[in-house]
Formats: structure tokens, C-alpha cells, sequence
């Protein structure tokens, strides 16, 4: 009987992190409002009753998927960190920000926190967007040894280059667009 339970739970450890991705994917493409538990489980090849096992509902999915989502972005900030040629904090911060511009490029994460502040008043949903915030905020701020202020306009420059991806201003005409937009690039 231990082993047939021990099976189980490796298999549902297993899982998990499949779930949450597959979960990353539905909510990114449809938001909180417009993904059913059972969008994600089809999205993970696995029935929703599954799902169910492995998290309580709705919520908890999108909770896990930003999770998942935040530990892709730390990752990202920290092999930026430990590419940069230039190890003065502004070259940290600088590297940090050029990786994290090739990891938005795959839209799927940069959706996901969009429509994670959308629903941010859902207090679960909230609290681990803030959670994320001060995980990236944090390790910014340690791995970088950048003043505060770097560190806020480091979080400020992130946060535009969300509005510039998500409205697609790159290339487009207008004065109000090359303000934007000016010295910001992002990898196609």
C-alpha cells in the first residue's frame, strides 16, 4: 500500500509543475475572467477532475501560474546578472534588463502579469502579484547593489516596456511614439 501511495504522490509531484505551466498558457491567452479550469486542463493533456486533485479551483491555478511566472523572471534577471560584461551596478542593472527583454519576447509571461493586475483585487491574486514584485524588486536591488532610486527606475523601465509590447508602439510613427520608445529596444 506505501508504494502504490508513494506512486501516486510522485505522480501528482510530477504533475504539478506541467499544470502550472499549461495553466501560464491559458490565463495568458485569456485572462483570469475567460479561462475555465477545464481550459487548463486541456491545455495540460489531463482531465479536470485531475486538475481539481492537484489545485482547489480557478484561483489557485492562476495563483500557481504566477508563480511560475515570477521564478521565470527571476531566472532570467539573475543569468542576465551573471552574463554582464559590466559588473558596476548600473552594468548589472543594464544586463538584467536586456534579459529580461528577450524573455517578454515570448508574450506568454508579460500577458500573464497583465492580466494578473487586472484582477489584482482578487486578494489571493493580489498578494502573489505583490509577492512576485518584491521577488524581482528584491533581487534586483541585492544582486545589483543599485541605489534605490536604479533599482525604481529599473522596475519603472520594466513596466514601460510592457506598455510598448503590449500596445506594439515598436516602429510605429508619431512623435509621442519616439518619446516612448526612445533608446528602449526589444528583441523581435
Amino acid at each position: 500500500m506505501s508504494s502504490a501511495r508513494s506512486s501516486i504522490l510522485s505522480t501528482a509531484d510530477a504533475r504539478r509543475p506541467v499544470v502550472a505551466a499549461a495553466a501560464l498558457a491559458a490565463f495568458a491567452r485569456s485572462g483570469y475572467h475567460g479561462t475555465t479550469v477545464a481550459d487548463v486542463a486541456r491545455e495540460a493533456k489531463i482531465s479536470p477532475a485531475y486538475v481539481f486533485k492537484l489545485y482547489s479551483g480557478k484561483e489557485a491555478l492562476f495563483v500557481v501560474a504566477l508563480e511560475a511566472c515570477f521564478d521565470a523572471i527571476v531566472s532570467a534577471l539573475e543569468e542576465g546578472a551573471d552574463a554582464a560584461a559590466d559588473t558596476s551596478p548600473e552594468g548589472v542593472l543594464d544586463a538584467m534588463g536586456d534579459a529580461y527583454a528577450h524573455l517578454i519576447s515570448d508574450r506568454k509571461l508579460l500577458m500573464l502579469q497583465v492580466h494578473a493586475q487586472s484582477v489584482a483585487e482578487i486578494p489571493a491574486i493580489g498578494e502573489a502579484l505583490r509577492a512576485g514584485l518584491e521577488r524581482v524588486t528584491t533581487f534586483a536591488k541585492t544582486r545589483s547593489r543599485a541605489s534605490d532610486d536604479d533599482v525604481q527606475r529599473f522596475i519603472a523601465y520594466g513596466q514601460l516596456c510592457h506598455l510598448i509590447v503590449t500596445t506594439q508602439l515598436d516602429g510605429r510613427p508619431g512623435d509621442w511614439v519616439a518619446l516612448l520608445t526612445k533608446g528602449i529596444t526589444h528583441p523581435d
